[in-house]
Order: structure tokens, then sequence, then C-alpha cells
């Protein structure tokens, strides 16, 4: 029961009926991660599709030059790795916990069996078109921001417009995150503190609730 309350949680689960849940709940594994263990990497053999409950992972491609190119910090509730079921047989990307995590595991062959069934097959497909058309629509939207922008939407996701927040994560992560260079985002801490509108110290960061407001501009 826990794990069907926990699936019902979740934006992309949120919809499925009853029986539909139970199904995917029944196939359900739990997997605990500490923080920076890897839990598969790009180019490996795919034999799960993951569901983050709670804690933060990122997926990131690495360049030939060794530098990494952060794709995504996925929030709780993300389905991730389900490229397996449909397109290849290896992850495109590299997932790694950023602090100690705890994950649903779903077995590919069991899930693959599931999707043999037309009503579960129709309802998972529509939610994971749903979160396609998402992402098509946020990265679209990025394309157009400057740093300032990108940084200000991704505290808004991953935190709400709190007016305390506690990242645990490093500067370094969350300037990849927001793809910039942590020197940049170093200038653009330092520009928002003098403007009065967010000071970033230790662990803590504050932000003054004008911050939100169009952009803290």
């Amino acid at each position: 029961m826990e794990i069907e309350f926990l699936l019902r949680q979740t934006h992309l689960f949120e919809s499925l009926s009853g029986e539909s849940l139970k199904a995917l709940a029944g196939i359900c594994l739990n997997k605990k991660a500490e923080k920076n263990e890897l839990l598969f990497q790009e180019g490996q053999a795919g034999f799960s599709v993951y569901i983050l409950i709670h804690g933060a992972i990122q997926l990131y491609k690495t360049r030939s030059d060794g530098r990494r190119v952060v794709i995504k910090t996925l929030q709780k509730g993300d389905l991730f790795g389900e490229v397996i079921l449909f397109e290849t047989n290896r992850y495109p990307v590299t997932a790694q916990a950023l602090k100690p995590s705890r994950l649903f595991l779903l077995p590919k062959h069991q899930l693959l069996c599931l999707l043999e069934n037309r009503s579960f097959r129709d309802e998972f497909i529509g939610n994971l078109m749903g979160k396609l058309r998402y992402l098509a629509d946020q990265i679209q939207g990025l394309t157009h921001l400057d740093v300032r922008e990108r940084f200000i939407l991704f505290l808004r996701e991953q935190y709400g417009e709190a007016e305390t927040i506690r990242p645990q994560i490093s500067k370094k992560t969350l300037a990849e995150a927001i793809g910039t260079t942590p020197e940049t985002l170093s200038r653009l801490l330092q520009s928002l503190q003098e403007e009065g509108l967010l000071k970033w110290k230790g662990a803590v960061m504050e932000v003054e609730p004008k911050f939100w407001k169009e952009g803290g501009k």
C-alpha cells in the first residue's frame, strides 16, 4: 500500500487507474542511493527504469574533453531511464545522486510485460507523452533565457518561491544545472546580493520576496 500511495503522489502516475497503479506497484523494488553514487553510466546496458521518491539525482553527459554537461536535475516523482524501453538498450546519460536518495527501481523485463496489456500501455504511454511535451516546452523556453532567468527558474522549480532555501548542492553543480560556469554564477550571486535580492552564505540561501517578481528585475 505504501508503494501505491507514493506512486500516486507523483505527477506522472497520479492519473493512473487503480488497477494500473496496483500492477505498477507490484514490480517496484526499493533502492537507496548514497551521495555521489552512480545509478548508471552513459553507454551502459540498461535493465531498469527509475522513479525518484526523495532526494536529488543529476543526469549528465560527458564531453570528449572530460567536462560534464548537465541534462537535468531530477525532482521528487520524476521517472528516468525510460529510453531503454523504446529507443535503445543503453543509457544515453549518467545518473548520479547529489545527496542520499530513495528510488523505486522498475525491472525492464517486468515493465515490458505490463506494457503488453493494452489498458496499462495506453495509460502509461499517455502519461509519458505528457511528460515529453512538458520537457519539449521547457527546452524551447530555455533557449531564449539568460543566466539570471535560468537561475531563477531552477530555484522556483526545485524549491518553490521560498524565502529560505538550503540547496544541498554545490555552486559548481548548480552552475552546471543551469548551463553556465561557476565564475558566471559567482558574478550573478554577487550582483543579486548587491541588489539586496538574495544572499547565499554557507548552506543557507536567503531570498527576498521581490526576487520572485518578474525575475527580480
